[in-house]
């Protein structure tokens, strides 16, 4: 065993492909991860069946490659697997058992998911081996990049809207709304996100952004920021749950931000942040922010300053859930400012009552999400408001 460990001790936590191999160097298998090491230490600590077993027997060196996130691992899976065709991932020879992105050859190109078994129509990205998570990544996709679904003869055929252009996902096909230059776009993104191109997209959308700016075209330049927001902080948390091993580990370790504004009049006036891990604060996540935009009390304009700044931070890793200490003000607020990113994450609001002696919750709270928990972070967040505010009135008193 404690040969075994030296395979994957060392390899690193983030998302990204495993590549096993034998000790010719022949690649036996290529898995994605949402936490490289964490997924292939599963192989070796418990029992498998007797495929997976032999299997284990025979490797010698496991290579892995980095990706940004879930979804660009599945996505360079699909093209590993494509390319070397290792033995112990492909099912049938003709892989007619796999699932195939689409995009096809129309006037208004859709993106589809097929069967290998059926004849192509268009441009194939793949195999995936999971039917799920092929559709999840399309989902993340489509949230970015809206696409059509509807064929030919209903394009612009619709009397409304469809629901999935209500929602943000269909670029407006269904009644002719959109211009077929822009759907060819969103399609070529696409395809370069399939490619395993993020930093061409990133470049090109960039690029547009500064022309749109200039041209004092302010709501096209938001939704393109919009886009590289997205694409930079690409929300998969459904995508990495689909590892059978880690679901447990995903709503023990699921990350709640917790926020809190702490002020007199506007005097000394602070936001915290705080970060728990299920039911377990991390202090080290902790954050502390100086108001510096409001003079007056404005409890909703402040806290819209702290996540504006908070969510400029990049490196900082996105939570599944914000938990707002106030009501339906506050948690309007911080959903207008998740919309200015192109965010779409749970927003749950705790305000005292109308006679401040009750808790009443504010948004829909996940199943997997207790109430005692989101009062623990909110009460962490206002004792760390607080505290930070005293700390700066008392330095202001004695200045």
């Amino acid at each position: 065993m404690a040969s075994r460990k030296k395979l994957y001790e060392k390899l690193p936590e983030p998302p990204g492909v495993y590549l096993m191999k034998d000790g010719r160097g022949r690649i036996l298998y290529i898995g994605k991860a949402g936490n490289l090491r964490r997924r292939v230490s599963s192989y070796f600590a418990r029992p498998h069946d007797s495929r997976i077993e032999k299997m284990v027997s025979e490797i010698r060196k496991i290579d892995c490659r980095k990706t940004d996130s879930a979804l660009e691992a599945l996505i360079l899976e699909a093209s590993l697997i494509k390319k070397h065709e290792p033995s112990y991932n492909i099912r049938e020879k003709d892989d007619k058992s796999f699932l195939y992105v689409e995009i096809t050859k129309e006037e208004f190109p859709r993106v589809l998911l097929v069967r290998g078994k059926l004849r192509a129509a268009g441009e194939r990205f793949g195999p995936f081996t999971s039917a799920s998570s092929a559709r999840e990544a399309l989902r993340i996709i489509r949230k970015i990049f809206p696409f059509s679904v509807h064929p030919a003869d209903k394009i612009g055929k619709f009397k409304r809207v469809c629901f999935d252009y209500e929602i943000g996902l269909c670029p407006g096909t269904c009644i002719g709304g959109v211009s077929r230059a822009e759907c060819l776009k969103n399609v070529r993104n696409i395809k370069l996100l399939f490619q395993g191109r993020k930093a061409a997209i990133l470049k090109n959308l960039k690029r547009e952004m500064t022309a749109a700016s200039k041209q004092l075209e302010f709501e096209k330049a938001a939704k393109l920021r919009g886009k590289i927001f997205a694409l930079q902080h690409i929300q998969d948390v459904a995508l990495i749950s689909e590892e059978n091993h880690e679901s447990r580990i995903m709503n023990y370790g699921k990350k709640i931000e917790g926020y809190d504004i702490s002020n007199i009049s506007g005097t000394s006036a602070v936001g915290s942040m705080v970060v728990f891990r299920g039911d377990r604060s991390d202090r080290s996540e902790y954050r502390k922010f100086k108001i510096r935009t409001f003079k007056k009390s404005d409890d909703v304009g402040m806290l819209k300053e702290v996540l504006r700044r908070r969510l400029g931070h990049r490196e900082w890793s996105l939570p599944a859930l914000f938990l707002i200490d106030g009501g339906k003000g506050q948690v309007n607020g911080a959903r207008a400012v998740l919309d200015e990113f192109g965010l779409d994450l749970p927003v749950i609001g705790i305000a005292k009552g109308a006679k401040r002696k009750k808790n009443e919750f504010i948004g829909k709270i996940p199943a997997d999400t207790s109430e005692k928990t989101l009062i623990r972070v909110r009460n962490e967040a206002h004792r760390f408001a607080q505290s930070y505010h005293k700390k700066l009135r008392g330095e202001a008193f004695i200045g």
